[in-house]
């Protein structure tokens, strides 16, 4: 029997709590998990709940509203896993505070692994990221290559690695993805990813732009694929993924941006591209999938055309604007801006709970970030 046929025979269903249920993956991931059969609850503390840009779940779990760094080993009894999604999500905004990056993707989320052992969870599936291969160049770097992280972001991937092994124990499997860039339409969408962004340019603007010349590699992988690698990850038995790390993609996804341009301009009718000749972005990286593939049997089921031709189809059935794809609900950094800028959190991105009339008899609990139970 195959390694990949033995990840089939794992611990099947199980109860699982996915932290940033509320987010861009986690909306579709949850949906996925459930219709899967798995027993799911979401936590978030609600910052992006916003960008909201069409109906595409037909499930989703009850939900916590609560900060990871308000945890409590109490909030996490009774679940065999966790998916742990919930940290600042992209460059953009882990540069924008570094030490609050490091305060919640790094030291929060060791935090939250550690409070997990000791509640009795079984599963800590730490959703990481192939951008701590950084600027490795065209080398097609392995979970076991040397790693470069350049940002605030990639670093507390990498440190989470670091930290995280040692809570192992023969009850607590802790487990690595390092995910490709996601793409793909999810109704809380982010149009500050790679293809999602060029996607939307080439439906509003009918042109691509680009200030570089394309050439620096990374890899892709849809959303869907990144949450059938999850649920591969639940199931399978403990040997195969205790203490792993796993890149998750397939190697023939690792593109250059100028030819994920070219492939979307392709898919969108009218559409052309425009390349520049610099670029700040120092990142430049791909990555080899043939451990995902051999250990779990993993095979990635969307490239870049088939997610062009997803993305194309949402934007036609909801008739997007220019002014809806430049939404601060679909863009990270500019919603935390937001937030910043009108004192709903304040200088460490906590929820700032605003007046409660007195003659409303609302109780001041029901807060974001309090930990209440909400449905989406």
């Amino acid at each position: 029997m195959g390694l990949g046929s033995r990840a089939m025979e794992g611990m099947g269903l199980m109860r699982v709590l996915v932290t940033g249920s509320e987010g861009y993956i986690g909306t579709v991931l949850c949906a996925y998990l459930l219709d899967r059969g798995h027993e799911v609850t979401g936590l978030d503390t609600g910052f992006h709940r916003v960008g909201w840009l069409y109906h595409g779940v037909d499930r989703s779990p009850a939900w916590v509203a609560k900060d990871i760094r308000h945890v409590a080993a109490e909030d996490l009894r009774g679940f065999d896993a966790i998916v742990h999604l919930a940290e600042l999500s992209n460059d953009p905004v882990g540069q924008l505070n570094p030490e609050i990056t490091f305060e919640i993707n790094h030291l929060g989320s060791v935090r939250l692994a550690t409070l997990a052992r000791a509640a009795g969870v079984q599963r800590f599936i730490y959703m990481s990221s192939c951008s701590v291969y950084g600027s490795a160049g065209d080398t097609d770097s392995t979970e076991t290559a040397e790693v470069h992280p350049l940002t605030a972001y990639a670093k507390c991937k990498v440190l989470v690695e670091r930290d995280v092994p040692s809570l192992a124990t023969d009850d607590f499997s802790p487990t690595f993805l390092r995910n490709a860039t996601a793409y793909g339409a999810s109704p809380r969408m982010r149009f500050d990813l790679v293809v999602n962004d060029l996607a939307g340019h080439a439906w509003t603007e009918k042109v691509i732009r680009m200030d570089s010349d394309g050439r620096p590699w990374r890899p892709f992988v849809h959303i869907l694929d990144i949450s059938q690698a999850i649920d591969l990850v639940l199931r399978a038995p403990r040997d195969l993924i205790h203490g792993q790390v796993f890149n998750v993609g397939s190697n023939h996804q690792n593109y250059q941006v100028r030819e994920v341009a070219e492939i979307i301009a392709d898919v969108f009718p009218g559409c052309r591209t425009q390349f520049g000749d610099s670029s700040g972005d120092h990142r430049n990286y791909r990555a080899n999938f043939d451990k995902i593939r051999d250990v779990l049997g993993f095979e990635a089921r969307y490239d870049v055309a088939r997610g062009a031709q997803q993305l194309l189809e949402v934007f036609r059935a909801v008739d997007m604007s220019t002014e809806l794809f430049e939404s601060r609900g679909h863009t990270r950094i500019k919603q935390i801006q937001h937030l910043l800028s009108t004192g709903q959190i304040d200088a460490r991105f906590f929820w700032v709970r605003p007046p409660v009339p007195t003659d409303t008899g609302a109780d001041p609990a029901t807060a974001p970030g309090s930990g209440t139970v909400a449905r989406a």
